[in-house]
């Protein structure tokens, strides 16, 4: 069920109303929206019902085997035990066909043929696994670590399948959501934030819904579905457009679901913070997709040993930590080379201030050219990176590089005024002061209810003018 849709309007309704009318019954609430989130994800394939319930079961389990177990070597067993059933689900659905594919590949280019049984490669992804499955992670390893108690079965129910998040993230963690969950009864709608929603709903809906697939139309789709019959102009617009389309498609998605959180008195955290005007990957990371970030260095980078320890050690923790971050988007080569260009970068610019540091030398000037230099740069490498991750195969993705190389100079019919606009524009926003968002939103408290009203109605109509007749699903559904 997509956000921007009819469909979902009138299934938000029904559970808005229904979430508020039992507020006081604790259990009553809980079973609703339990309810409530299972149809939801129902609606793209009922099948995948039992894996999010299997999931579901094995962290509620896993955590209690790991709360009670009498020793740590116990605590240790079980903890095991229920990341690798949840990775198997993962693995299973998400990988063995992959892997079973590359393998075969590998084998044959050795002149070894055998008989692949992919017998996933053609099933469909269940969507929204790979983020209900490291919500799942976190919460046992949580437990572990003692810094989360256990929680009611019927809570963690909830937890991993609130549907706001469930398809698309944020990666919510159990310390985030659960507390809220057990104060559920608590809750008073006249306490609600109801113009900070509408903005993020609202803006969600036209970073989508017209930024992202005007973007997407205009430039993205027509070059990296033919690399081959574009020039370098047209493929360097598309990287830096596919920048804006992922950047409005995925804070889009993250901006409605917070907003729809907050209408039934929740709070989610925030996933994005201008991303792009980050001066290096390290801060691009620490502002893109954020609680998948925190999630990577809290559960796999810092137990890796982080920064600690010699540097080849600090540049096998970046590598490792970015592939299985690439990998985690998907199966497929394209989200391994990106992962590993996002590492390569990372273990470059540490080895540049080692270099620097060793020689003596001071460490560069931070002066207001560096600074839009570094942040140009950083851009570049993003948008470039992204070629491989967008792409349909390595080979259109080499393509697309080769073709931004070579063909200087040949016609770019593509590269119009109109999307060169957007697309500047776009990037141009995320400089825009946090304050003036403010200023905005408390004009808009100030309204009286019929003008607010009235800019709201005027608000979708734009969005509904402005969009096309369709709407596709959000880039992360896939993964």
């Amino acid at each position: 069920m997509l956000f921007p849709t009819t469909d979902f309007a009138i299934f938000f309704g029904v559970v808005f109303i229904g979430n508020w009318l039992v507020v006081p019954l604790a259990r009553t609430w809980r079973v609703l929206i339990l309810v409530a989130s299972y149809v939801f994800y129902a609606w793209a394939d009922w099948r995948y019902v039992f894996l999010l319930a299997a999931s579901t079961v094995a962290t509620y389990l896993g955590g209690r085997l790991v709360d009670r177990a009498p020793t740590d070597r116990g605590r240790r067993g079980w903890l095991v035990a229920t990341v690798v059933a949840q990775l198997g689900l993962l693995g299973w659905f998400k990988y063995y066909g992959f892997v079973s594919l590359s393998l075969d590949n590998a084998l044959r280019a050795l002149g070894v043929h055998g008989t692949p049984v992919p017998l996933a490669a053609s099933a469909a992804l269940p969507i929204g696994i790979s983020f209900y499955t490291f919500m799942g992670l976190s919460y046992v390893i949580d437990v572990y670590r003692r810094s989360l108690r256990t929680a009611p079965f019927l809570d963690v129910a909830v937890y991993q399948s609130f549907f706001p998040h469930l398809l698309a993230g944020p990666i919510v963690r159990g310390s985030e959501l659960l507390p809220q969950i057990a104060r559920s009864a608590q809750r008073d709608p006249r306490r609600l934030d109801l113009t900070e929603a509408a903005f993020m709903i609202f803006g969600g809906l036209f970073k989508k819904v017209v930024i992202s697939s005007y973007v997407s139309s205009a430039i993205v789709v027509p070059v990296f579905n033919n690399p081959s019959l574009h020039s370098a102009p047209e493929v360097l617009l598309a990287a830096y457009a596919y920048s804006v389309q992922i950047y409005c498609d995925f804070s889009g998605y993250t901006d409605i679901a917070i907003g729809c959180a907050k209408l039934l008195g929740f709070e989610f955290p925030q996933n994005f913070d201008a991303p792009y005007t980050a001066r290096s990957l390290q801060e691009f990371w620490r502002r893109w997709h954020m609680t998948l970030s925190y999630w990577l260095r809290d559960y796999l980078y810092v137990p890796l040993g982080g920064s600690r320890g010699s540097r080849s050690r600090l540049y096998r923790n970046i590598m490792i930590t970015m592939v299985l971050g690439g990998l985690w988007h998907g199966p497929a080569w394209t989200f391994v080379i990106w992962g590993a260009i996002h590492g390569v970068v990372q273990c470059a610019g540490h080895a540049r201030r080692h270099l620097r540091e060793r020689s003596g030398r001071p460490a560069l000037a931070d002066t207001p050219v560096a600074r839009w230099r570094q942040r140009a740069v950083t851009l570049s490498v993003v948008s470039l990176a992204w070629l491989f991750f967008d792409a349909n195969s390595v080979h259109d993705a080499f393509s697309l590089v080769s073709r931004l190389v070579t063909t200087w100079g040949q016609p770019a019919p593509l590269v119009r005024l109109p999307v060169v606009a957007v697309v500047l524009g776009s990037l141009a926003l995320q400089y825009v002061p946090r304050d003036w968002r403010g200023r905005v939103e408390a004009r808009f408290v100030e309204l009286g209810s019929v003008a607010k009203g009235v800019v709201l109605g005027a608000a979708l109509m734009v969005i509904t003018t402005l969009g096309p007749s369709g709407v596709a699903p959000f880039i992360y559904f896939r993964f």
